[in-house]
């Protein structure tokens, strides 16, 4: 489709190039044509005032011709030829170039456009292979169980009690799909203003609290006084993510340390656990949509889709940031969001 699209813009390029360069050679054409046809009045004017005398003329070879004056009309016809030729070759140079720079530039042109298309083909195929999960294993329970003669009600209230913790997980996904089509818009609608970085990180730790109290993990914070120009609310959500993250994959009794300090030009705060760490080579896909290492990390069923952290990236670079991480397989994680000096204030 593209590829097409590719040929049809680079045709409408040629065409308007080669138009304006057609123009501008009638133009040129016809401007020496004028020229040329002024210069003989002129020469057949002076030629005139001259009747009868004779002129000389010189050959190469020395020879010496005396004939009448007459206008030489073969030499402004090859003058007009060669600037015709010349005309055309210039215009199938611009041709060829035209073809070649527009191809180039069609490319580039539709290629934003590719991309944001390939990145919904793949967005709208991983979600629906993710709710196909829950919704299979909703029917299948409910089909299971119709067709069971003997289910009681001890047994439907289990299956329902099944079913509502599918529900509440497609809940979940949704919510999150919603949160991450929300930050694929340019400005990502934010209300940017001068925050606190504490208050930030305090607001993120009141929403994660009762599960680092069910986990009995303490989670510190030394963060000096720093301010940020940012969008409280979905920074909020970053750090919302990241200690979920920690908490999720940190043993009982573990610990959550967040730093931050202030440079010249940006904010660096950190997110580090005490967990069972991510192996080097899952290191580099932690933030695409969907991904999970679970099965890498630990032996336990981590609730989740694989949403949090594709978010937490974008919200941050809609910050004009940038977020990292650094690991230690069974001796934690570090999660590093660095904030430029225009959002630092």
């Amino acid at each position: 489709m593209f590829h097409k699209a590719r040929l049809k813009l680079t045709a409408w390029y040629l065409l308007i190039i080669m138009a304006i360069s057609i123009a501008f050679s009638f133009f040129i054409y016809s401007g020496a044509q004028r020229e040329f046809n002024r210069l003989l009045q002129i020469e057949k004017t002076h030629l005139e005032s001259d009747s009868g005398q004779v002129r000389v003329r010189f050959l190469p070879n020395g020879t010496v011709i005396a004939d009448s004056a007459t206008v030489d009309t073969d030499v402004v016809s090859e003058a007009r030829t060669r600037v015709l030729i010349a005309l055309v070759d210039v215009n199938v140079i611009i041709l060829i170039l035209s073809a070649l720079a527009g191809y180039f530039l069609a490319g580039q042109t539709l290629k934003p456009i590719q991309e944001m298309l390939d990145e919904q083909h793949r967005f709208i195929t991983d979600a629906s292979h993710e709710l196909n999960t829950p919704i299979t294993s909703l029917k299948t329970a409910i089909e299971v169980n119709l067709r069971n003669k003997n289910l009681t009600a001890k047994k439907a209230k289990e299956v329902l009690e099944s079913n509502l913790e599918e529900v509440n997980n497609l809940q979940a996904l949704s919510a999150d799909l919603i949160k991450l089509t929300q930050y694929q818009k340019p400005n990502g609608n934010f209300y940017r203003t001068n925050i606190s970085l504490r208050e930030v990180l305090q607001d993120a730790l009141e929403k994660v609290s009762i599960m680092a109290q069910q986990k009995k993990i303490n989670i510190e914070i030394i963060v000096p006084k720093i301010s940020i120009f940012a969008d409280k609310k979905s920074m909020t959500e970053v750090f919302v993510i990241l200690l979920d993250n920690a908490i999720k994959y940190s043993p009982e009794k573990k610990s959550v340390t967040i730093n931050a300090k202030k440079t010249e030009n940006k904010v660096i705060i950190s997110v580090s656990d005490n967990g069972v760490g991510i192996p080097k080579e899952d290191l580099p896909f932690i933030f695409d949509r969907f991904f999970r290492a679970d099965k890498s990390r630990t032996k336990q069923e981590i609730p989740g889709y694989g949403l949090g952290l594709s978010i937490a990236k974008k919200i941050v670079a809609l910050h004009n940031g940038v977020i990292t991480a650094e690991s230690n397989l069974n001796e934690g994680t570090t999660f590093i969001v660095v904030l430029p000096e225009d959002t630092a204030k």
